[in-house]
C-alpha cells in the first residue's frame, strides 16, 4: 500500500517554491495493450487463407479475453465486436481487466479485415485502443461514418464539407508536394464511385482497398507509409478506434454519421445524436491519455504479418502513446513451444 501511495503521489504535479514541475513518467499500457493484440494476431493467423471468417476471428477474440484477464485494470468495452458483422461476441459494455486498476474506456477490433485474412489478402490486422473512462465517443446504433484523415503537417488545412480537388489541393500545398504525387486510400465500395471519379479528376493516385478502415487511417498518418491521406465512408466503430491512433501521431480525423440505411438512420435520430455534426479527432477521443497498439497478421503495407519459422512465431506491431506521442514499431519473437505450455491462450 505504501509502494502504491508512493506512486501515485509521483504521478501528481509537484510544486516547488512555486514552480510547477514537469509530471513523472505514467506506467505505458501500451506495452501491455501490445501483448494483447500479438496474442489474437497469433491465434488468428493460423486461418489465414483458410476460408472462414468465423473460425479466424473467434480465434483472435478468444485470445483477446484471456490476455485482458491478465491485465491489472478495469476496462468496458466501448467499440466491440457487434452486431453489424454477426461476429463473436467480446461486446459492448463488457468487463474486460482484472478490475483492480485504472478505469479505462476500451476498444477492439481482434481481426479488423476477416475477408483480408480468410482469403489470404493483405493488411489484416488486430487493434486494441484504451482510454480513461467516459472519454470514448460512444457511437451508439451508428455503423458508418464519413472520414477524412490526414498527418500532422495537413491536419490544419482539410475540410469536410469542401469539394475533394479542394482538400487535395490544400493537402498537397501543406506536404509541399504535386496534387499527382498524392496517394489516396479508398475502401472499393459502390458508394465511392463518384468520389473515385472525383479524385481521377485531379490527377491524384488512388490505393483502392476492399476492407481495411483502421488501416487505411493508420496509412494516411504513418511516417513511413505512402498514403497520404484517407476518405470516404467507414465504419463508425472504426472511425472512434483509430481515432486514439491518430491523436498519439498528431493527425487528423474529421467524421460525420453517415447512416447506410433508413433503419440505421432513425436508430441515431431516437438516440438523439446529431448526424449533421462534424466530429474531430478530439471529439472521438477526449483524452490525450490514450493508449493504441496494432499487430499485423497478414502481410501488408504496413505492418508484416505473423511469420513462422521451426522455432518461432514472429509479430510486427505499432505501439503509440497519446500523452507523449511517441510511437514504437515493435518486432517480437515468440518461442512457440515455451509460449504454449504457459499460455491459456490456443496458438
Amino acid at each position: 500500500m505504501a509502494a502504491e501511495t508512493l506512486a501515485g503521489a509521483l504521478t501528481d504535479i509537484i510544486r516547488i517554491g512555486g514552480e510547477t514541475m514537469p509530471e513523472a513518467p505514467e506506467k505505458n499500457l501500451a506495452l501491455d495493450i501490445v501483448r494483447i493484440t500479438e496474442a489474437a494476431a497469433l491465434s488468428s493467423a493460423r486461418w489465414l487463407g483458410r476460408g472462414n471468417k468465423e473460425a479466424g476471428d473467434g480465434a483472435a477474440v478468444d485470445a483477446m479475453r484471456n490476455s485482458f484477464s491478465t491485465l491489472h485494470v478495469d476496462g468496458i468495452v466501448v467499440i466491440g465486436e457487434g452486431e453489424k458483422d454477426h461476429a463473436p461476441m467480446l461486446y459492448n459494455g463488457e468487463s474486460v481487466g482484472m478490475g483492480d486498476g485504472p478505469q479505462l474506456d476500451v476498444a477492439v477490433d481482434p481481426v479488423e479485415g476477416t475477408s483480408l485474412l480468410a482469403y489470404g489478402r493483405p493488411n489484416a490486422i488486430s487493434t486494441v485502443a484504451v482510454a480513461p473512462r467516459g472519454s470514448m465517443f460512444n457511437p451508439g446504433p451508428s455503423y458508418y461514418m464519413q472520414k477524412l484523415v490526414v498527418a500532422r503537417e495537413a491536419r490544419d488545412v482539410i475540410d469536410l464539407d469542401a469539394p475533394v480537388a479542394v482538400n487535395l489541393n490544400n493537402v498537397a500545398r501543406a506536404l509541399d508536394k504535386n496534387v499527382q504525387d498524392l496517394v489516396v486510400f479508398v475502401l472499393d465500395k459502390p458508394r465511392h464511385k463518384k468520389l473515385i471519379e472525383d479524385i481521377r479528376s485531379t490527377g491524384a493516385r488512388i490505393q483502392l482497398h476492399t476492407d481495411g478502415d483502421v488501416a487505411g487511417a493508420l496509412m494516411a498518418v504513418d511516417p513511413r507509409s505512402e498514403v497520404d491521406i484517407m476518405m470516404g465512408t467507414g465504419g463508425t466503430p472504426e472511425g472512434v478506434l483509430a481515432a486514439c491512433a491518430i491523436k498519439g501521431m498528431g493527425g487528423q480525423i474529421l467524421a460525420r454519421l453517415d447512416p447506410q440505411s433508413y433503419v440505421e438512420k432513425e436508430a441515431i435520430n431516437e438516440a438523439g445524436i446529431d448526424i449533421r455534426e462534424v466530429l474531430t479527432v478530439h471529439d472521438l477521443v477526449r483524452s490525450d491519455d490514450c493508449f493504441f497498439a496494432a499487430t499485423g497478421i497478414s502481410g501488408g503495407d504496413f505492418l508484416r504479418g505473423v511469420r513462422y519459422s521451426a522455432r518461432h512465431a514472429v509479430t510486427h506491431s505499432l505501439v503509440l502513446r497519446g500523452k507523449t506521442g511517441t510511437l514504437r514499431y515493435v518486432e517480437s519473437y515468440h518461442n512457440m513451444d515455451r509460449l504454449s505450455k504457459i499460455s491459456a491462450v490456443q496458438y
